[in-house]
C-alpha cells in the first residue's frame, strides 16, 4: 500500500496500531525471545511487555532500540519518519515541534538526531556505469572577506551514478586537492567504471585507467555540456541540498553535517522505493538506544 499522510493516520492513529506494526516488523516470522528463542510469550497488556515463559524474561517490542524510553507517543514517531521522508528538501527541527506539537525545540532536535542515526548506512555498494564527480562547500558567510574565502566552509564530496545513488562525504580538509579526491573516488566507484565526468579541476587528472574514462566540461569557460558530457546530475543535487539549508534548516553546524548528509543521501536514494517508510522504521527498530549526552558531547 502506497503510504500517504492521510491512510499514516488511519493505519497508526495510536500507541496501539504502532505497537502492532512494530511488532509486525521485528518479528516477521514470529515472537520469540531475545534472550533464550523461547517461542511460548505470554503478553503484559498493561505495561505493553511480554513474559518469556521458558526464561522469564521480560522484554518490550522497542527494548533496546531508539524508540526505548522515549517520552513521545509512538505515533508522533511514525509521523515524524513520514514528513521527513516526504520533505524533499528537507523539514527542520522547529518545523517538526509546531507540525506536531512537540513541547521543546530540544525534544524535536533530539527525535531528529536519532530518525538521522537509523538511517546512517555503514555498508554502501560502489557506483559503476556513468558515475559525476563534484564537490560543494557548505557554511556560513564571512563579512569583510572575498568570496573565495573557505576559513568557515566545510567540504562535501558528491558522487552520482547516471539513474541511480548518490555517494556524500564530510572531507574536513580545506582544499579539494588530487589525494582526498582520488582517495573518494577509488573507495566509492567500481573499479570498472565506465566514464568518470568532473568540472576542468587539474586535482582529478590522472583518475583515468585501462577500463574508465575521464571526460571533463570546462566551468570556467561557460562549458557546461558537450554531447553527453556533464556534471549537471551532481549539481542539481547540490542545489537541492543547499535549497534545504536555506529554506529549512536556515543554518547547520560543521560538528553535526554528517548527520544531515545521512539524511539526505537516505531520502534521495529510496526516493523511487515504494516501502521506503517501511525500510526506515525497521532501521529504527534495528538501531541501539541513542542518548542525547551523545550528540551534545564534544567532538574528539
Amino acid at each position: 500500500m502506497e503510504t500517504n499522510l492521510i491512510n499514516l493516520i488511519e493505519r497508526f492513529g495510536d500507541d496501539k496500531k504502532c505497537r502492532k506494526y512494530l511488532e509486525a516488523l521485528k518479528w516477521p516470522d514470529g515472537l520469540f525471545c531475545p534472550r533464550c528463542s523461547g517461542t511460548v510469550i505470554s503478553r503484559i497488556y498493561d505495561r505493553d511487555q511480554f513474559d518469556c515463559d521458558q526464561c522469564r524474561y521480560q522484554f518490550s517490542v522497542t527494548a533496546g532500540c531508539l524508540f526505548d524510553g522515549t517520552h513521545l507517543p509512538l505515533w508522533k514517531w511514525f509521523l515524524a519518519v513520514y514528513l521527513i521522508l516526504e520533505s524533499k528538501k528537507a523539514i527542520s527541527a522547529n518545523q517538526l515541534k509546531r507540525s506536531l506539537a512537540i513541547g521543546s525545540y530540544k525534544t524535536a532536535w533530539y527525535l531528529c538526531h536519532r530518525i538521522r542515526r537509523a538511517v546512517l548506512e555503514a555498508s554502501k555498494s560502489k557506483l559503476k556505469g556513468i558515475v559525476e564527480i563534484d564537490e560543494t562547500y557548505v557554511g556560513g558567510k564571512q563579512r569583510y572577506v572575498g568570496s573565495g574565502n573557505l576559513d568557515n566552509k566545510t567540504m562535501v564530496l558528491g558522487a552520482v551514478e547516471r539513474g541511480g545513488a548518490i555517494r556524500l562525504k564530510v572531507e574536513r580538509r580545506k582544499k579539494a586537492n588530487r589525494k582526498v579526491l582520488h582517495a573518494f573516488i577509488k573507495d566509492i566507484t567500481e573499479p570498472t567504471t565506465e566514464r568518470i565526468m568532473t568540472d576542468e579541476n587539474p586535482a582529478y587528472l590522472g583518475i583515468a585507467d585501462s577500463d574508465t574514462t575521464h571526460e571533463t566540461v570546462n566551468h570556467r569557460a561557460e562549458e557546461w555540456v558537450r554531447g553527453d558530457v556533464h556534471t549537471n546530475s551532481v549539481e542539481g543535487v547540490w542545489s537541492l541540498f543547499k535549497r534545504g539549508i536555506v529554506g529549512s534548516y536556515h543554518q547547520i553546524s560543521a560538528k553535526h553535517l554528517d548527520s544531515y548528509i545521512d539524511e539526505f543521501e537516505w531520502r534521495f536514494n529510496g526516493r523511487d522505493n515504494p516501502e521506503l517508510f517501511r525500510d526506515t522504521m525497521i532501521r529504527l527498530l534495528n538501531t541501539p538506544k541513542m542518548e542525547f549526552k551523545e550528540l551534545t558531547a564534544e567532538s574528539a
